[in-house]
């Protein structure tokens, strides 16, 4: 829970400071912090995945270019039956209003898989938020929607 603190203050730093910047042309933004969990089985490189922590303030401007952070601890079990989570830190780069209430925003992150090796850099993204779910994309795998189980993800 200190973690989703941290994360929530840290995004909320980037709202405060981004508001001016971001106020043209805007067409969505997008904060939160919270816990989620899948919606289905859940796989990711050989780690199956129970939910994850995320974190995001972004805004998408109406020419389909988006500036923020995506923030994404993927909770799970190792192959060896251990505690393993994955680190995803994105920067955003474009998005859209879906039109349901829900935005899709995309860009490249770095990946650490949390077994001591290094981290991926590069990791192409696309996540679909909406204020009670959030589906993610990282690379070619689509994991399940997972639902927001606690914390907020605010749509404006």
């Amino acid at each position: 829970m200190m973690r989703l603190r941290f994360v929530l203050t840290g995004l909320l730093g980037l709202a405060v400071f981004a508001v001016p910047v971001a106020a043209q042309n805007v067409a969505a933004g997008v904060t939160g912090a919270g816990e989620a969990s899948f919606s289905g089985y859940a796989n990711f490189s050989g780690v199956t995945l129970n939910g994850l922590e995320l974190g995001q303030g972004l805004f998408i401007a109406q020419d389909g270019s988006a500036k923020g952070q995506f923030h994404a601890v993927l909770r799970g079990t190792s192959l060896l039956g251990q505690p393993q989570d994955i680190t995803v830190e994105g920067q955003v780069s474009g998005g859209s209003v879906v039109g349901n209430g829900s935005v899709r925003f995309s860009g490249q992150a770095t990946v650490t898989m949390g077994n001591g090796t290094l981290p991926v850099p590069g990791v192409p993204f696309v996540v679909t938020a909406s204020t009670t779910s959030l589906g993610l994309v990282l690379n070619t795998t689509a994991l399940p929607t997972a639902t927001l189980t606690t914390g907020t993800i605010t749509i404006n």
